[in-house]
């Protein structure tokens, strides 16, 4: 009988897959999508992806044997490993990267060594349900037992308890959940294991859910939609019979949600699954609430905050490997594009400009809506991008007919947008006009507003305390042992932190240059705003959500969920509350230093501002008339602050689009961004010298070749880096730019003097 071999994809940053043999007790198992257990290396364990089944034998080497599978049946989907195929490709990266990032860890548990025993593994949650012993289900039977058990009352009484909650269900062979039976007041826990001792009831242990079951809830008939509104819905149909794609454009509360509700239901009468993506974690609380007041169990959640074990769940659940019936909407942020859909019918793409998106460190370095439409195309579904601030490039794809475009510029109920004022700080300040970090226009709107008891929101894009502290003597500013940044004051710890590495100090008493104690906050952040705004505003209930806040798992709900139900007046936070929130009673929006956004050296510096300031300007008035909008700077002239003033994102688009061709900047150049980083600087700047004389000794037309140069922070937890930008014409070929990009990094990546080194590229980096 001839040999059958195995290619697995290992979770590890490796080229290609790796050829095991299959043993004979697991040959009439093995299929692809299956996960099995390997050694690898001198004595490493791994759980490995079956990516292939063949019978041809390795000529090169004699493949080691496959230990054991780990599940009957395939994990990974075909159309998984396509856009895994897809996502290797594109995004230049391994597909063993791919499969560690996608794949739930609980169910690849995977030893340090083959000694060790593989942990992590995923268990499912059981759930105790108790029922009476089938020889009891006869009257006779049953009256002798309750004759037995005259002198036990508790007993008596627990198993008629039991006994009524059957009857209640389906009938005197009904399991009951012990959790449901300890409810009742008149069950007692000692008498029910004193009857299962006796032989009289059992206990059986059921696979359970970790998320909250919906079954019992009453579900509400979906919003009507207005006049506008269903010509909106109708002119997106009639777009999916051309187009696979639908850029729906509209402003802040023009009820684009109630739209894509109406979208769902139509799939799920189709027998069909629908993906919602959302930018944040911290938009799924208000959404979901909505989603499954309409549509119950058939939600389910995914993303980062979930344990290992609820991301397990989730996963087996959409394979239909839980007992419990496969979710139709998976609502959730980026990674969902990873899990195993098996009718892919819609995907929405809510707030789909936004940067959260794009996938930084580790690899795969993918940009999940843009993955998303690669999904689409797999499944042969319709895809629709949302937001009120279309990215540049998905607007030029409308404009050329690649998407299909439908824009809705009215909102909801006529509400009115906001009245957007520009408040000029550096005239405040130098007229002494400011009460703390406010200028007498937002002074006075606070005020008014919490004497209305409406609440209102505070935007500022810094978290901790104060961005930096300096000797006011000597001019000593502290910094990152590790990384070439300015350590970040937060008063509520008294340390300064590095936000790249995590490295964290107490406050020094006195300078360590110049023995002064003088030592200044500079700048401020979320954290310093909350504490001076209880100074000016001391009767406000104050919450603040940004990064430091929301930490642990229900925090992003509990903040959001406390705002909503008007448990403080006063919301501070970083670009998380920018972000699709929907409160009835904000009647103000104030933005604190528009000019950290517009002054960043980047090309999108400009793009990025509009769409932060119109997004955060949009959470103001969504219930109210004569709401307000205050942004405060010291340049009230920036072209960037009257697009958003007038809500022009037109003239944005325009004047951004004609700085982007003449810089050759996309979607006019597409960008690849490869990043050089070792422990010693002298290499570095040898190998990247290297790397530059490969690139630009090219034969290659319509690319262009941007350094080697520091990026803006150039060292980071003691790695040293150096970048090169890659800009290709859309004209040439983006394969072939990558197969030549590849060629040369694995010259350099050959080269024995470089083998620390690591090179990191960025397929349309953000």
């Amino acid at each position: 009988m001839p040999g059958l071999y195995a290619k697995l994809i290992l979770p590890l940053k490796l080229k290609g897959s790796f050829t095991y043999c299959v043993p004979e007790e697991l040959r009439d198992l093995i299929r692809p999508g299956m996960m099995a257990l390997v050694p690898f290396g001198k004595n490493k364990l791994y759980t490995a992806l079956v990516h292939e089944v063949h019978n041809e034998t390795p000529q090169a080497y004699s493949p080691k044997q496959i230990i054991s599978l780990s599940d009957k049946y395939p994990q990974v989907l075909p159309e998984q490993m396509d856009l895994w195929d897809w996502m290797s490709s594109y995004y230049m990266c391994s597909r063993g990267e791919i499969f560690k990032a996608a794949f739930p860890a609980g169910l690849r548990p995977e030893s340090k060594s083959i000694n060790d025993e593989p942990g992590r593994e995923y268990k499912p949650r059981l759930e105790a349900y108790i029922k009476l012993k089938g020889k009891y289900m006869a009257e006779d039977a049953l009256n002798i037992v309750f004759d037995k058990l005259n002198r036990a009352p508790k007993q008596k009484q627990s198993l008629e308890g039991l006994l009524f909650h059957a009857e209640e269900k389906e009938g005197l062979d009904s399991e009951i959940k012990m959790s449901v039976l300890l409810s009742d007041r008149l069950i007692n826990k000692a008498a029910l294991e004193a009857l299962l001792k006796k032989d009289i009831l059992e206990k059986i242990y059921k696979e359970s859910s970790r998320f909250h079951d919906y079954e019992g809830l009453k579900l509400k008939s979906l919003k009507k939609l207005t006049r506008i509104q269903n010509q909106k819905l109708k002119e997106i149909k009639d777009s999916f019979k051309t187009h696979d794609t639908v850029l729906f454009h509209g402003v802040t509360s023009s009820g684009k949600t109630e739209i894509y509700t109406h979208l769902i239901k139509e799939e799920i009468k189709k027998g069909r699954q629908v993906l919602y993506l959302l930018p944040e974690i911290g938009l799924t609380s208000q959404i979901i609430s909505k989603l499954r007041s309409y549509f119950g169990n058939m939600v389910g959640v995914y993303h980062s905050r979930f344990s290992d074990a609820e991301r397990s769940e989730v996963w087996k659940t959409m394979l239909g490997q839980t007992g419990t019936d496969s979710y139709k909407i998976i609502l959730g942020v980026r990674s969902s594009v990873f899990l195993p859909f098996k009718n892919l019918g819609l995907l929405i793409i809510d707030e789909e400009h936004e940067n959260s998106y794009k996938q930084q460190d580790p690899a795969p370095r993918y940009h999940a809506r843009d993955t998303s439409l690669y999904l689409a195309y797999l499944h042969k579904a319709k895809a629709i991008l949302g937001t009120a601030t279309p990215s540049l490039e998905s607007y030029y794809n409308a404009e050329r007919g690649k998407y299909a475009l439908c824009e809705l510029f009215e909102r909801h109920g006529n509400m009115r947008q906001p009245t957007s004022i520009l408040a000029n700080t550096r005239e405040a300040y130098k007229k002494k006009k400011m009460v703390s970090h406010y200028t007498p226009e937002l002074y006075d709107a606070i005020s008014e507003t919490l004497e209305k008891k409406k609440q209102l929101i505070l935007f500022q894009n810094r978290r901790g305390w104060s961005p930096y502290i300096q000797c006011k003597q000597c001019g000593w500013i502290p910094r990152c042992n590790n990384c070439d940044v300015n350590l970040t004051f937060h008063k509520y710890s008294n340390q300064l932190n590095c936000h790249y590495c995590g490295l964290s100090i107490n406050m020094p008493k006195a300078c360590p240059e110049c023995g002064s104690t003088d030592i200044q906050t500079k700048g401020f952040g979320t954290e310093k705003i909350e504490e001076e705004t209880h100074m000016v505003f001391p009767e406000a209930r104050i919450t603040r959500m940004d990064y430091d806040t929301t930490r642990t798992k229900r925090a992003y709900h509990r903040i959001i969920s406390g705002f909503e139900a008007g448990k403080s007046d006063i919301l501070i936070g970083t670009q998380m509350v920018s972000k699709g929130l929907d409160f009835e009673n904000v009647k103000l929006v104030g933005v604190l230093n528009a000019d950290n956004l517009l002054f960043f050296p980047d090309f999108r510096a400009y793009e990025k501002s509009f769409q932060m300031l119109t997004q955060v300007s949009g959470r103001a008035g969504r219930f109210l008339h004569d709401s307000k909008v205050i942004i405060q700077t010291s340049d009230p002239e920036n072209e960037v602050l009257k697009w958003v003033i007038n809500g022009d994102y037109k003239k944005m688009y325009r004047q951004q689009m004609e700085e982007r061709k003449a810089f050759k900047y996309p979607p006019y150049y597409r960008l690849i961004n490869i990043s050089l980083k070792h422990k010693d600087p002298a290499i570095l700047n040898k190998a990247s010298a290297y790397l530059g004389d490969l690139l630009r000794n090219k034969n290659m037309p319509g690319i262009i070749v941007l350094g080697p140069e520091f990026p803006l922070i150039s060292r980071i937890q003691l790695w040293h880096l150096k970048s090169f930008l890659i800009k290709v014409d859309r004209r040439q070929s983006f394969k072939n730019v990558k197969i030549f990009l590849k060629e040369n990094i694995g010259k350099l990546e050959s080269n024995r003097e470089f083998r620390q080194l690591q090179i990191i590229p960025d397929v349309d980096p953000q």
